[in-house]
């Protein structure tokens, strides 16, 4: 039992030593150590002591192998605690840790020094009987005494430990409450985006409406109608001329009419995948634009789930139409990668490019910008842009 407690406190210093996880890990080799010297220690006296000696000589080994270093152990682990104490400002704690550390090492140093008188040196010397010559009272009031003092100084200054828990777990809070106060507003603004977003492209998808079909329709009952006349006065000519036009804008009308609802989903992105669908709105934006638009796949192509298909889609969409709008761009190529773990698409130009630090500031926000980050996010995914004015951009 009296081994037991001293490799405890052998434990208890030399926790007190370590600064990090891995170090606490390691340094609880040290009261093993101890532990096994006093094991092998015992045989060795087993066999050099007679039975009747070997209760007492075992004692004094224990003290000597056991209880000095573990003490020592415990003091200078509280004076390593107490210069961290000082170092954060915790200067009644450091006290504290200090006198503790005071009463271990006279309490290793001096109460187990001086031991019961036995064979075994330097107890044949430094021993009991000694330390009531010089002081005249027993080692044991001594040992009890400078217990009690160091129990009562650890008890004080492990009081910060409960301080410090309580600091970290109010920071915790603190920073959760902040966290969740972020993601309301976070939340708030993305749904202003999204609404933003509904509107825009309701607004879109109606100018368009009103700008070719609409017009066209109407161009298509104003025909129809002097085809009526024309057919009526016998002009067959004419009339044919006029039908032939009804059909033409008719067919472009239809032209017109597909385009914009492949823009709001393209077939071919559910019935070919991906790449296909990049393909095919390369090749429209070639149509429609003056710009010349390649498509680079790369890997293993495989299935993925609809919503990174739907995202990655639409990413490269907002993409080129920025390219189309801004860039001034002759060339522009798409470069889908298909890795082991993750899908990468990268849209390249040889624009104008611009300063990417002005998309940013509060005063000037690039929707377009922001919805192709924030797609990529919601995925898990990441959104990165490089840009200088007069050089290409991705």
């Amino acid at each position: 039992m009296l081994a037991f407690s001293f490799v405890s406190l052998a434990a208890f210093g030399s926790y007190l030593l370590a600064l990090s996880p891995t170090a606490s890990r390691l340094i609880l080799v040290v009261p093993l150590g101890l532990e096994t010297v006093w094991v092998f220690g015992l045989f060795i006296l087993k066999g050099n002591y007679p039975a009747y000696l070997l209760w007492n000589v075992a004692d004094v080994w224990t003290r000597y192998s056991l209880a000095i270093p573990a003490a020592l152990l415990a003091a200078i682990g509280l004076v390593v605690q107490q210069r961290v104490f000082r170092q954060a400002g915790l200067i009644s704690f450091g006290r504290d840790a200090l006198w503790a550390a005071v009463a271990f090492g006279w309490y290793g140093l001096i109460g187990q020094l001086f031991s019961q008188a036995t064979p075994l040196p330097p107890s044949n010397v430094i021993n009991q009987a000694l330390f009531i010559n010089l002081f005249g009272f027993p080692v044991q009031l001594f040992r009890a005494g400078m217990a009690m003092v160091a129990s009562f100084f650890v008890i004080r200054f492990l009081r910060a430990f409960q301080v410090e828990i309580e600091h970290q777990i109010a920071g915790l809070q603190e920073a959760r409450l902040k966290e969740a106060e972020q993601r309301e507003s976070l939340r708030g603004q993305l749904f202003k985006r999204v609404v933003a977003a509904q509107e825009n492209e309701r607004q879109r998808i109606a100018r368009e409406l009103h700008d070719e079909t609409g017009q066209a329709l109407t161009a298509i009952g104003l025909g129809l109608r002097g085809l009526t006349t024309r057919m009526e006065s016998e002009d067959k000519n004419r009339a044919h001329q006029t039908l032939r036009q009804l059909q033409d804008l008719t067919a472009h009308s239809l032209n017109e009419l597909q385009r914009l609802i492949a823009d709001l989903r393209p077939s071919h992105l559910d019935d070919l995948g991906l790449s296909a669908a990049l393909r095919w709105y390369a090749h429209d934006i070639q149509e429609r634009a003056q710009l010349y638009v390649q498509v680079e796949i790369s890997g293993q192509e495989r299935s993925i789930s609809g919503a990174v298909k739907t995202a990655l889609f639409r990413i490269v969409q907002e993409a080129l139409t920025n390219v189309v709008k801004h860039a001034n761009a002759k060339n522009t190529s798409i470069n889908l990668t298909y890795g082991s773990s993750a899908v990468r698409v990268q849209v390249t130009d040889d624009g104008q490019g611009f300063d990417t630090r002005s998309m940013t500031s509060s005063e000037r926000i690039s929707w377009g910008l922001t919805g192709m980050r924030e797609r990529a996010t919601l995925l898990g995914g990441k959104f990165s842009l490089r840009s200088r004015p007069g050089g290409k951009r991705m």
